[in-house]
């Protein structure tokens, strides 16, 4: 239900905003008492007490009442609600002799349905929440001119703060300082592309064209900046929107579904309930009596505990993932990883060991060259932005070379950072005799694309398609020995020029190649080996070369004969991609918006698709797919957008976490086909006994304590174990599927129970009204014992007890429910509910009718399997 947003809130932060763009910087510092040296600690102290931790309150962190509520509000239990209401109406207010029994039944059943939803709940947030303790996610501080790192949660108002390429804004921030600095701020504004930032604006714009303003939810695409805090936590532009952003979240393909079986249940029981209610009219002559009935079978057919079982089986998932050290964010994506089919994942750092080496610095003739490591070195580590593992393992390689005198010999001038459509970045650096040069590294054909001239031997010659050809063939030859391979340039000609941009990487000089190893995961392969026999197909979406991404995946069994690139991707239609999908395991070279694209094409053939990843270039990706996993070490605004999160980088996790949703959707469908077939049967058999006997077969009480006898059989069901044989492929909920097997066991249930009233009214005699009690006693027991006994048949495509036993707790659940109902019929418990005592002898034919009734449920469960080849 949409909630809503508060206008005058939210135009309040935006007239704060352009007034605040349009300030110069010292009125700006002013109005913040700070500077570009930051706020000292006690300032920073006194503010975070001042307006709180930068936290915003989506409405998503729910007090306990709240939880409580949602734990007993849901369609079936509303149902039960208003029937408790007209029980109490018609069997208490409007009764000559009160009777609470009825009302009392219905308002345990719903107390009772609650309360194991909301423990559940609580164990498995209780449970994320504890793992969540272990993840933080920080930002560069300036306070008393000292860089440090401090907590996004720890930031307040006047802070100055850092930023680079994969870090989420931590508020609404001024910037101060750019470098070619772009933002995505599409959760604010809905634009896909990447939006430019300056340190200045135009006047008379939207609050969210403001070019000197960045927004709390955005996060830096490429580029570097310099910014202070305007506002944190609910007091940002975010934070006034927070409410009416969070109103339209869709739904999960598991609620979907779950919403589906609900509507279905409710046709039903509208349907059915006025065709028992004038069938008993008519022949009983009692309308209150015939709508009370009628009401009461209106609760049969609900699967009251439908819930319980539901957040039970997925709180019971999240658990054991945890143990695991992986955090599920969503709880319904338990039972989207069972159905995974596709697992799409990036290569560096999910398969790969994410331990960079430095192997290899060569020139152009392919031979080690120590100057190209060198000017790599330089590159590497004057940039500003975001230093990743290559960055890391060349600074590595160049203290052990020796090379740190390096830093003290020259200073940044300027810098053009990284973003993933250039794929490179530069440097531009003046020596200490004032000389400046530009060094440039990136991804091979991008450097080659701006180099004019080649340096060989010492010797600047012109560059041509030769001296090209030469230098592709050896990066390839590498790359196919598993080295990843980015090309060194510089120039030298860079005097008179004050600001630097994309414009000025041109004219340069390839000087060589710096190579890196990456070794595949040693459960990499063991992990997708493990997939591919549970029928999930793994797919490689990375921005790494072709050559690289073949060997690697070659190692670890993923299919190398067919492969594209981005380029061939880009020149593709929907169509040609949606064909070359079904082929295709290993994409390369693909930017962010190519790999949202190729896994949007996967969903688009009827894949359930998981995808992995870790880095800024896999955000969009990670929000598409249908369960987004990522890692602990990730940039920021992977963690924020993934579902789940592995705090250790074991990848056999993501197999389990696949037999554990398949387990899960296991268990859940056993429940619900048993519920939806076992009320179907039921209300067909009220049908006929209301047609033909002169008396109800049951009493409303009678219904509600079979229904909720039959539900608690049910409470071990999380808990049972599945067939390994029906875990090896994704399973998808299926409407058809679960009306088919109502109809045909239900009507199973319907033929026992008719065989029950025969023996019932010709071989114990009761026939007539007056014997009607012991009817309806009989039925009773048998109605609840076959329903808990069919549990054992239908949890297993085996035969039960003597190929498969039920799991501990479902055993002491249905022998639990058996016990109490023989002591219901045969002990003198019975009057509690309007029943009398049934005579010994029914317990043989109760246990005929129970074994004649196993026999037949056998044979239908061989019938169904043989024809839909499945059974869960």
């Amino acid at each position: 239900m949409k909630k809503k947003e508060n206008p005058e809130r939210r135009n309040e932060v935006e007239k704060t905003l352009l007034e605040l763009s349009g300030l110069d910087q010292k009125a700006l510092f002013e109005r913040y008492q700070t500077d570009e040296y930051g706020l000292d600690p006690v300032q920073a102290a006194d503010r975070l007490e001042e307006y709180g931790r930068n936290i915003i309150d989506f409405g998503n962190e729910k007090n306990l009442a709240v939880r409580i509520k949602d734990a007993l509000i849901n369609p079936f239990n509303v149902v039960l609600l208003v029937v408790a209401m007209i029980t109490f109406v018609t069997d208490v207010v409007m009764a000559e002799e009160p009777s609470f029994a009825t009302f009392i039944m219905l308002v345990a059943v719903i107390i009772i349905s609650a309360t194991i939803s909301f423990i559940q709940e609580e164990k498995s947030n209780n449970a994320a929440k504890k793992l969540q303790g272990m993840i933080t996610n920080k930002l560069d501080v300036i306070r008393n001119d000292v860089e440090m790192e401090v907590e996004i949660e720890e930031i307040v108002p006047g802070d100055i703060v850092k930023l680079a390429s994969g870090d989420m804004i931590p508020g609404d921030v001024r910037f101060i300082e750019t470098k070619d600095l772009f933002i995505d701020q599409s959760q604010l504004t809905g634009e896909s592309n990447p939006v430019e930032k300056f340190t200045t604006t135009e006047t008379n714009v939207g609050v969210t064209d403001l070019a000197n303003i960045g927004f709390m939810g955005s996060n830096i695409v490429s580029g570097s900046a310099k910014a202070i805090i305007l506002t944190t936590g609910g007091d940002t532009y975010f934070g006034s929107m927070a409410k009416s952003l969070n109103s339209y979240e869709e739904k999960s393909a598991f609620e979907k579904n779950l919403d589906s079986v609900s509507k279905l249940l409710i046709r039903f029981m509208l349907i059915t309930v006025p065709v028992i209610f004038i069938a008993n009219f008519i022949t009983k002559g009692s309308w209150l009596q015939s709508l009370m009935f009628g009401i009461t079978i209106a609760v049969g057919i609900m699967p009251e505990m439908l819930p319980v079982i539901m957040n039970s089986s997925l709180a019971r998932g999240a658990i054991n993932m945890s143990k695991k050290k992986t955090i599920v964010k969503r709880l319904g994506a338990i039972q989207t990883f069972g159905e995974m089919d596709v697992f799409c994942t990036d290569k560096t750092g999910t398969l790969t060991q994410d331990e960079i080496i430095l192997e290899k610095y060569m020139d152009v003739m392919g031979r080690e060259d120590k100057r190209v490591l060198r000017h790599a070195f330089l590159n590497s580590y004057f940039q500003t932005g975001l230093k990743n593992l290559m960055d890391v393992a060349i600074i590595n390689r160049a203290e052990k070379e020796e090379l740190s005198f390096l830093k003290e010999a020259y200073i940044r001038e300027d810098e053009i950072p990284f973003d993933f459509s250039r794929r490179r970045m530069s440097v531009v650096l003046k020596d200490k005799n004032g000389k400046r040069q530009l060094i440039t590294k990136g991804a091979v054909e991008e450097i080659l694309s701006i180099c004019s001239f080649i340096e060989i031997d010492g010797e600047v010659k012109d560059i041509s398609d030769e001296l090209i050809a030469n230098a592709k063939k050896i990066a390839e030859e590498n790359n196919l020995e598993g080295i990843r391979v980015i090309a060194v340039a510089q120039k030298n000609n860079v005097h008179g020029v004050d600001v630097f941009g994309v414009q000025d990487e041109s004219d340069m000089v390839l000087i060589g190649f710096v190579g890196f190893l990456d070794p595949p995961k040693e459960s990499a392969g063991t992990a997708i080996d493990a997939l591919k026999k549970n029928g999930v197909r793994t797919v490689v979406l990375t921005g790494d070369s072709e050559g690289v991404a073949i060997n690697i995946c070659g190692r670890l069994g993923i299919s190398t004969e067919m492969t594209l690139t981005g380029a061939k991707v880009e020149a593709m239609s929907d169509e040609e991609l949606s064909e070359a999908c079904k082929k295709c395991d290993i994409f390369s070279k693909l930017s962010p918006y190519q790999k949202q694209r190729v896994v949007k094409m996967f969903q688009a053939n009827g894949h359930t698709v998981g995808y992995m990843g870790d880095g800024i270039n896999d955000s969009l990706p990670l929000k598409q797919a249908d369960i987004g996993i990522s890692v602990d070490n990730a940039v920021d605004i992977a963690k924020e957008v993934a579902d789940i999160i592995l705090l250790e980088k074991d990848l056999m996790v993501l197999d389990e976490g696949v037999v554990e949703g398949r387990s899960t959707f296991a268990n859940m469908s056993k429940y619900l086909k048993m519920s939806v077939s076992g009320n179907f049967g039921n209300m067909f058999s009220v049908l006929i006994a209301s047609i033909f006997l002169p008396f109800l077969p049951m009493l409303p009480v009678h219904i509600l304590v079979q229904n909720l006898l039959n539900d608690f059989a049910q409470l071990g069901m999380p808990f049972d174990h599945v067939e390994s044989k029906y875990i090896e492929q994704p399973k998808k909920w299926d409407l058809g599927g679960i009306k088919g097997f109502m109809v045909s066991f239900g009507l199973l249930s319907t033929v026992l129970d008719v065989l029950c009233f025969l023996v019932l009214w010709f071989v114990f005699g009761y026939n007539n009204p007056d014997m009607a009690g012991y009817f309806q006693c009989g039925w009773f027991m048998f109605g609840v014992i076959s329903q808990t006994m069919v549990i054992h048949t239908i949890r297993t495509p085996k035969i039960p007890f003597i190929n498969d036993r039920a799991s501990v707790q479902l055993t002491l659940s249905t022998l639990a429910v058996i016990a109490v109902t023989l002591i219901i019929g045969f002990t003198g418990v019975s009057t509690l509910f309007d029943l009398p005592t049934m005579p010994l002898s029914y317990m043989l034919w109760l246990a005929i009718l129970m074994v004649v009734y196993m026999i037949f449920a056998q044979i239908m469960k061989v019938i169904y399997i043989k024809r839909h080849k499945d059974w869960y």
